[in-house]
């Protein structure tokens, strides 16, 4: 069985790879080049899913001890 350290690790890791999403879908939509009413519709919803995703990993991280207190 796993512990919480292995469990924290994989949440931080997961938000590492949701910060760098959201970085990108933010690169794209300031990026000067056209890109189509629904394609720009799109990647802001995916920049808001993302954003509450991230919120929630936080939270989750934030509430795992580092170490167990007894």
């Amino acid at each position: 069985m796993r512990g919480r350290g292995w469990i924290k690790a994989l949440r931080q890791d997961e938000a590492r790879q949701v910060r760098a999403r959201i970085a990108e879908l933010e690169r794209d939509l300031m990026a000067t080049t056209p890109m189509g009413r629904h394609r720009r519709f799109e990647t802001g919803h995916e920049l808001r899913n993302a954003k509450f995703r991230l919120e929630r990993l936080d939270e989750c991280i934030a509430e795992i001890p580092e170490k167990c207190r007894r």
